[in-house]
């Protein structure tokens, strides 16, 4: 695939560029981003897409002439729902009760292709040398303790990955950790995401979360270790990881 000159970039995060081709969106990785991944992200896409959940569709995994490879998509005519909360502050809580709305309305699907979260979670926290074997230990006993679920989790869900179409209704982007698990667990990532950002929006999330959901703050607490040593397996350094090793902290249920 040729990009066009006509590309507009709307993001470039980590590992990937992400460009608007007017009528499509291409996300543009780079050459050390396995092409399994991109593949993975395409088929997690694509079962989204064929259980209901409003979300691009997946079109192509194609490699880009002299560089890596790319995802294309539908384009959705909108504005993300992180714009518009910097945009319009005065009505973050408005936004912040229909992203609520939305994540519970996610976690109502169920998709039995999707990867299992536990597994996933599992083999993140085995690959994490920053630990030791101790920690890693419990934090796998903890995440063995834990209800076994089957609903779908976006597993990144966050401000940036809602669509407001121009139609009025909210669409969800990037699928590329979509499991089926636990609800709870992914509320806990989502609080995690905000803390990294916001404390102050970071608790009113997850209050107003816990509150729609009828799920105890205390579960969703519970995860945060596990799904802070998940997110620091991702290996973004700086100082979220910092933030993520204060938050692994496995012997206060014991």
């Amino acid at each position: 695939m040729i990009l066009p000159d006509t590309k507009v970039e709307l993001a470039r995060r980590g590992n990937k560029v992400v460009y608007d081709l007017g009528d499509k969106i291409v996300k543009v990785f780079n050459e050390t981003k396995p092409v399994s991944d991109v593949f993975n992200e395409a088929l997690n896409l694509a079962r989204i897409n064929e259980c209901g959940i409003r979300s691009p569709r997946a079109l192509e995994v194609t490699q880009i002439e002299d560089g890596g490879w790319a995802l294309v998509t539908s384009k959705v005519p909108g504005t993300t729902l992180a714009e518009k909360m910097v945009a319009e502050p005065a009505r973050f809580y408005e936004y912040l009760e229909q992203f609520v709305d939305l994540q519970i309305e996610i976690h109502s699907f169920r998709s039995p292709l999707l990867p299992r979260q536990r597994d996933k979670y599992a083999r993140m926290i085995n690959s994490l040398e920053e630990l030791n074997a101790s920690t890693r230990y419990d934090l796998l006993q903890r995440l063995d303790g834990m209800k076994l679920e089957t609903n779908v989790c976006h597993g990144d869900f966050n401000p940036t990955n809602v669509i407001v179409g121009d139609d009025g209704q909210l669409y969800v982007c990037d699928w590329a950790h979509a499991t089926q698990g636990a609800p709870a667990a992914d509320a806990a990532m989502t609080y995690l995401l905000f803390a990294l950002q916001d404390k102050q929006q970071a608790d009113a999330y997850l209050e107003l979360y816990c509150d729609r959901a009828d799920e105890p703050v205390q579960i969703v607490r519970s995860y945060l270790s596990i799904v802070a040593a998940s997110e620091l397996a991702r290996k973004r350094g700086g100082a979220n990881d910092e933030f993520l090793m204060s938050c692994i902290d496995v012997f206060d249920y014991q």
